[in-house]
């Protein structure tokens, strides 16, 4: 997690700040993490699955992509799953509508 942090705050543009909400997994709060000063963690409460926008893109993903699907192999899940990312993320709208919870728009006022 240090390392993705660190690799993602290097994608911050100078004089910008991020907030990054995680669920509790063990990893998003380890105590040898450590965070970037321009990355904020804000952890929501535990078994909160409904205020977690990244639920609703592993929904959309799996109903969209990925269910009812036999798959050969591991390399057949890899390339499955990776359509799907590709797919998700070419259209950034779709991806703002699935994450657009009311109360992270007051968030970004």
């Amino acid at each position: 997690m240090s390392v993705f942090l660190a690799e993602f705050a290097a994608t911050i543009a100078p004089g910008r700040h991020v907030v990054m909400v995680l669920d509790q997994a063990g990893w998003h709060g380890a105590k040898a993490l450590v965070v970037p000063g321009k990355i904020t963690l804000v952890p929501l409460p535990p078994y909160c699955p409904d205020l977690n926008p990244v639920e609703r893109i592993w929904l959309y993903l799996r109903e969209r992509f990925l269910s009812h699907r036999l798959l050969a192999d591991l390399d057949a899940v890899m390339d499955a799953s990776c359509h799907a990312w590709k797919a998700l993320t070419a259209d950034p709208n779709r991806v703002r509508s699935l994450t657009a919870y009311p109360y992270l728009k007051q968030v970004n006022a």
